[in-house]
């Protein structure tokens, strides 16, 4: 599991470590084209249930903290997937069997 770490205040979402090489490759192809979107995850029961957001842009303050040593594999699919999610008006969700409930 990686985790994901968003502003001053270090926002985490933990993520598997594959998970988390796509939203890295996504965030990183949408910030050099200078274009911002919102990010959504669930929670999980143990933090309360319901749902977090944020909105990703140029400046934002982004750490990416994977715990495996080896770069996973990514899938073209899910690349274009995510791409147009952050694209659309919702934005792009992070899905529950994509993370840890935390």
């Amino acid at each position: 599991m990686g985790t994901l770490l968003y502003g001053a205040s270090r926002t985490s979402i933990r993520v598997d470590d594959r998970t988390l090489a796509h939203l890295q490759v996504v965030i990183t192809t949408k910030l050099r084209r200078n274009e911002g979107f919102l990010l959504q995850w669930d929670r999980g029961v143990d933090s309360g249930s319901g749902r977090g957001a944020f909105w990703v842009h140029p400046s934002s303050d982004l750490i990416y903290d994977f715990d495996g040593g080896r770069e996973p594999s990514l899938d073209p699919g899910e690349l274009d997937r995510m791409m147009s999610e952050a694209s659309g008006r919702h934005g792009l969700r992070i899905l529950a069997d994509e993370r840890a409930l935390v």
